[in-house]
């Protein structure tokens, strides 16, 4: 939807005209100044008139008309320059609104004000009214307000015929509208209502309003009723044959917003939103740039309260170095590690395209703050000693992992090098460095682990926190759960089966997970960071579960189709290694609160560190040789809550 302006008339004097539904003739545009003069000219002559016959009872008389041209010179030498004092030859008058109507009333009362003051010193010091015609000598008493009310009749009618032809044609020119109906009937509901109709070229046929308020049921609003409550949404869309809603409740929760898609389910409809509370009153955003509704917006929550100056006093003027730099969180964590200015900041990545790109990115939006981008398998323990030897990082954010859980069950020696090899070298080379900081990412699937994968990072865990006992080192790691929209996640592919016609797969109709945005888990890692001493495994809270099944009726919902009508959907059956429910609870006696109410340190009974590293040498070993029964069941005696398979 376009952009529209919502500047008044005081505000649009350097504005460039904008496109009309026909194009205006270039005479017109060229002179429309003078051209606004005159029209107001003429109007002040038509106010002037019928206030004479106002007051003479709709009658002409020869006496007044005699009178007539020599008072309208007086009314116009006054008026014009008042009214362009009030800026009223300027502006648009298709946009036509309240503020213009303040606009002509109170350059009209000030105008009257001032032919009345001069009417009366006139009479007193010049006895104008000696020359008068008989009955005519006391004309300011009914002719200038009556005039002051005609003036203010004229001008407004004549802008409003102007909107109203503008509306019209652009309707015409427009073709089919598409069928509107907005869910709000508040403050941002009418004014995204206003500036629909203030649109130069007309798209939406605004059907009605939509509102839970009781009190505002059958009301009108700019002349569109209030049809019904949220729950009543799809039979109004079926009987009014809605083709887009637009939610202009710009600070409803995630909560809210789902039960407006969850009740329109089977309405093939487009839903649209406002900008939020926080951009509108900052200027940033009007509530006309409506967009499509995303399903962040539905599983999002609260902005995250950070405690920046404990983040800046981490980050600022330090040399970091963040592995997996290309992934979806080593990303983000980048972007937010550069608004706290370090030092260098080191991109550590295997795969040379995401590094590629980050790097550019990172560096066109950040140009004050030092990049290198570095080409590193972190398996390779000689070039990690090297990156630490030649840059001596003092903060390590260690998000480099293999994480795709079907994929690793049947490369499971691959998860082993990497995940928990790859974590320590990296750790090892850390602590041999004196590292001040440490932070591995680790995953929900750590928990009670199933998969090779979750058992990985559960092992690169103990690692790091037994590390952690002896070395000066500050090793803390933060566990999370999915992130919406991270690479290979099940957002985007549920977006590439819609947008390919379906079917959507889900593997398991009661398989839930956690969800959290990107921005939100890298801004939490790094408020645990700050808050680590050492060994330390903080859980991030991700709030409730969501339903896979759920998110893939509500993506199909947004894209405008029907869920098992318009995209089928498939149930797959579990995939090896796969939980139907993530355990990652914040609560409990195995849980430690902090200071912040997201973040919670899990308490656990570390193992025996001889028993470890030597199990974990001979856990590479065998990786080496891809053996996956020999994978499982050395993971079994190192991990015993491990329940994944017995046999390749």
């Amino acid at each position: 939807m376009p952009e529209i302006d919502t500047n008044t008339t005081e505000n649009n004097e350097n504005q460039s005209p904008p496109q009309s539904s026909s194009p205006s003739p270039a005479l017109l545009l060229r002179f429309r100044r003078p051209l606004i003069v005159l029209a107001h000219i003429a109007a002040f002559a038509a106010s002037l008139m019928l206030s004479f016959l106002v007051v003479q009872n709709m009658q002409f008389r020869r006496e007044w008309l005699e009178l007539y041209p020599a008072l309208l010179l007086f009314f116009l030498v006054v008026k014009l320059p008042v009214f362009g004092i009030f800026k009223q030859y300027r502006g648009w008058w298709r946009y036509v609104g309240i503020s213009d109507l303040h606009g002509i009333v109170r350059a009209s009362l000030i105008s009257t004000c001032i032919i009345v003051a001069l009417w009366f010193a006139a009479g007193r010091f010049l006895s104008i009214r000696t020359y008068l015609p008989p009955g005519l000598e006391r004309p300011a008493e009914g002719v200038c307000m009556a005039d002051m009310l005609a003036t203010v009749l004229m001008l407004g009618g004549l802008r409003i015929v102007i909107r109203l032809y503008y509306e019209a044609t652009g309707t015409a020119e427009a073709g089919r509208l598409k069928r509107f109906l907005v869910v709000g009937a508040g403050n941002a509901g009418e004014a995204l209502l206003r500036e629909i109709f203030r649109m130069s070229v007309a798209q939406y046929d605004v059907v009605g309003f939509i509102d839970d308020d009781p009190i505002k049921q059958g009301t009108r609003i700019h002349g569109i009723s209030v049809l019904g409550t949220v729950e009543q949404l799809p039979d109004i869309c079926h009987d009014r044959s809605i083709e887009e809603i637009a939610i202009a409740m710009p600070s409803a929760s995630p909560r809210q917003l789902r039960r407006v898609i969850q009740v329109c389910e089977g309405a093939k409809v487009r839903f649209r939103t406002v900008p939020s509370i926080t951009d509108i009153a900052s200027g940033k955003l009007r509530v006309s740039q409506i967009r499509d509704v995303d399903i962040n917006d539905l599983l999002g929550r609260e902005a995250v309260q950070l405690d920046l100056d404990l983040i800046e006093t981490f980050a600022r003027d330090k040399i970091i170095l963040v592995t997996g730099a290309g992934g979806s969180i080593g990303s983000e964590m980048c972007r937010q590690l550069c608004q706290f200015n370090p030092k260098l900041l080191l991109l550590v990545e295997q795969a040379e395209n995401p590094l590629f790109y980050i790097e550019r990115e990172l560096s066109r939006q950040f140009p004050a703050v030092r990049i290198t981008a570095l080409v590193c398998n972190i398996t390779d323990k000689a070039r990690v000693a090297e990156l630490f030897r030649t840059y001596k990082p003092q903060v390590v954010i260690h998000a480099a992992a293999h994480k795709h859980v079907p994929l690793m069950e049947l490369n499971a020696g691959e998860a082993v090098k990497n995940n928990i090899l790859g974590t320590q070298i990296v750790a090892d080379v850390a602590d041999e460095r004196g590292t001040s900081n440490f932070v591995m990412i680790s995953t929900d699937k750590a928990v009670n682990p199933t998969s090779i994968m979750g058992s990985s990072k559960r092992l690169a865990e103990m690692y790091i926190q037994d590390l952690s006992r002896t070395s000066k080192t500050h090793f803390v790691t933060v566990r999370f759960g999915n992130v919406l929209g991270s690479d290979g996640s099940v957002v985007p592919i549920f977006k590439k089966q819609i947008a390919e016609g379906g079917p959507v797969t889900v593997t398991h109709p009661e398989m839930k997970r956690y969800f959290m945005t990107i921005p939100e888990a890298s801004q939490l890692v790094l408020q645990a960071a700050t808050m680590g001493k050492g060994g330390e495994i903080f859980v991030l809270d991700m709030g409730e579960p969501v339903k896979i099944v759920d998110l893939a009726r509500e993506l199909i919902t947004l894209s405008g189709f029907r869920p098992g009508e318009d995209i089928e959907m498939l149930f797959t059956g579990s995939r090896a290694g796969e939980k139907l429910f993530e355990e990652l609870s914040i609560e409990g006696e195995d849980m430690q609160r902090t200071r912040h109410p997201k973040i919670s340190i899990w308490k656990n009974i570390p193992i025996d560190r001889d028993r470890l590293r030597s199990g974990i040498d001979e856990l590479v070993a065998i990786a080496k040789s891809q053996s996956h029964a020999g994978i499982v069941q050395k993971i079994k005696e190192l991990v015993p809550e491990y329940t994944g398979a017995n046999n390749s």
